[in-house]
């Protein structure tokens, strides 16, 4: 099989399996797109429960993408897996400054992550952010601050980092905090899952996915 027959199998797989799984339950189509290809992502049936949006969050993310938007990640591997081609059409960048040498070194003399110092880099940037967030409860923290002091208001805020050490915790205080989010409630998430669901919202406008 191709690639691109062995991705629509997959999908077609999926929605057979969701049927089944959860019968009677559907999601709106935009976001039903989004959590077919997280789970196309991590062969994990339990985002359906646990994937979280804010009101209008994948329109609001299209018109942010559609403006020009640029998108920040804390991870090179979520920055690797956004599709930068597409993003470009719409004339947007993908950051991501958690190698950047003044970051690091800021981060050491302050005693704190180099997470948290990459939010506040990417707050001084003055531009419209999407947030990827897949990997550090810190940056979710550190949006969280910076939102609250006026220092931030990003288009959208994808938090679904992984973990045991108050990553629940962080996800439920980004719901809380900022209006416009995508969350994967929970312990689960990752890299791949910030950068899957980013990619979702990317091919619905290049209407890859119907």
């Amino acid at each position: 099989m191709k690639p691109m027959e062995i991705e629509k199998r997959s999908f077609e797989i999926i929605a057979e399996e969701l049927a089944q799984k959860y019968p009677g339950q559907t999601l709106d189509p935009s976001l039903d797109l989004v959590v077919r290809r997280v789970i196309h992502t991590t062969a994990d049936f339990e985002y359906f429960e646990t994937l979280t949006f804010s009101e209008g969050a994948v329109e609001k993310m299209k018109r942010a993408i559609e403006s020009g938007c640029h998108i920040v990640t804390d991870t090179t591997m979520a920055l690797s897996g956004i599709n930068k081609k597409t993003l470009a059409k719409f004339g947007g960048e993908v950051h991501c400054f958690i190698g950047d040498e003044d970051v690091a070194a800021e981060a050491k003399e302050r005693g704190v992550t180099r997470s948290l110092v990459s939010m506040e880099k990417a707050a001084r940037m003055g531009k419209p952010l999407i947030f990827a967030i897949g990997n550090a409860p810190t940056a979710l923290q550190s949006i969280c601050s910076l939102y609250r002091e006026g220092k931030l208001k990003p288009e959208m805020v994808v938090g679904v980092p992984v973990g045991f050490v108050n990553v629940v915790e962080a996800k439920e205080e980004l719901m809380e905090t900022v209006p416009d989010y995508i969350v994967a409630r929970g312990r689960k998430g990752g890299s791949n899952v910030a950068a899957s669901i980013v990619n979702a919202v990317l091919y619905q406008l290049v209407n890859r996915e119907g």
